[in-house]
């Protein structure tokens, strides 16, 4: 058993495929707003909070919102947005993985830039809720993704110390904050999330379904 050993997911681009409607929405959004804001720009944002992006995209343009004024208009436009969304379905490969770790008696973490409306939504039209008891959002921390707070807090949270837990992340912001929490990290490379720089991980996969439990105790060692 390996109670002693903790796996960190993220939830947007690891969990779900949900990247690309981020992109679309937001995209949309500063349309609406009369801004412009390149891919490239748009795709650094991957990762972090709200509070971040908008605070950066505040700074370069003349929006007559405060920075909590836009986190709250994304944020419930958002949930409208998914809300006439067909169907929400885990990234292939991710609810097996997640029975073998539970199985295996790894404890299991959701560390998230998201709001915890959003995450809670988003783990109960997945049917992920039972994996994830202890689950941390943007909204717990002062810092985001690449500052390590949020990993730290789920360490604390978990019981489980730094160098047990293992990171699970799409993004160069959450790969960049496993390792300064002095945690492993494993980067997924999902098309979806734009162009993230994952070299600082331990490993990088392109699948799930590829993804072993000695893999992950191999890294954990």
């Amino acid at each position: 058993m390996n109670s002693d050993k903790c796996i960190i997911f993220d939830m947007d681009g690891v969990l779900i495929d949900s990247e690309p409607l981020h992109f679309d929405f937001e995209s949309r959004l500063f349309k609406s707003l009369g801004i412009t804001v390149s891919r490239e720009q748009h795709e650094t944002f991957v990762g972090t909070t709200s509070k971040t992006m908008w605070t950066i995209i505040k700074q370069t343009n003349n929006l007559p919102f405060t920075v909590s004024e836009l986190i709250l208009k994304g944020q419930s436009e958002f949930l409208v947005y998914l809300e006439n969304k067909n169907s929400l379905e885990p990234i292939l490969g991710i609810t097996e993985l997640l029975n073998k770790l539970k199985n295996d008696g790894y404890i299991l973490a959701l560390a998230s830039s998201s709001p915890h409306r959003l995450i809670n939504y988003i783990l109960s039209n997945c049917n992920l809720e039972k994996f994830f008891k202890v689950r941390v959002s943007g909204d717990d921390v002062n810092y985001g993704k690449p500052n390590p707070e949020i990993f730290l807090n789920t360490s604390e949270l978990t019981g489980v110390k730094p160098n047990d837990c293992l990171v699970i992340e799409d993004s160069a912001n959450g790969v960049r904050a496993a390792v300064k929490a002095g945690m492993k990290c494993i980067g997924y490379s999902n098309l979806g999330s734009g162009n993230q720089d994952l070299s600082e991980a331990n490993l990088i996969i392109k699948s799930f379904r590829k993804l072993t439990i000695s893999t992950i105790e191999g890294l954990l060692i």
